[in-house]
């Protein structure tokens, strides 16, 4: 048996945010959101989701935040990889199994100490590169 409450939402069109609520709810996903109950059962549930979760961990936000941009530094990194790798002379020297590759830019080296070497090491191997 279906237990259904009927609660209403007043809008103050007046107030920005109150407004901008209710032009989300006249322009939603219909296919997304079939009716406006379930759109604001959704709104609630990630709302007060999401607010038990930085309660419970304050710091949640921050490292989200952290991992996007790790993400998009790492992305721009790959992406730099393959235009440098794209620049790069393959010979062959005497021996035919022996491969030698030559940068057709000249690469610096200064500035880079062990641990960010290593760091861009372990990344490049786990580019397959």
């Amino acid at each position: 048996m279906r237990k259904i409450i009927n609660t209403n939402i007043r809008f103050d069109l007046k107030r920005e945010d109150d407004r901008q609520a209710y032009d989300y709810l006249l322009h939603m996903d219909r296919k997304q959101f079939k009716s406006y109950t379930r759109a604001v059962v959704a709104a609630l549930n990630d709302f007060f989701s999401r607010r038990e979760k930085r309660q419970a961990d304050p710091y949640l936000e921050t490292r989200e935040k952290e991992d996007r941009f790790l993400r998009q530094v790492l992305d721009t990194i790959s992406e730099g990889v393959r235009q440098s790798m794209s620049q790069v002379q393959v010979t062959t020297t005497t021996q035919p199994n022996e491969i030698v590759a030559k940068p057709t830019v000249k690469e610096e080296t200064s500035g880079v100490d062990g641990e960010n070497y290593e760091i861009v090491e372990a990344f490049l191997k786990e580019m397959g590169l």
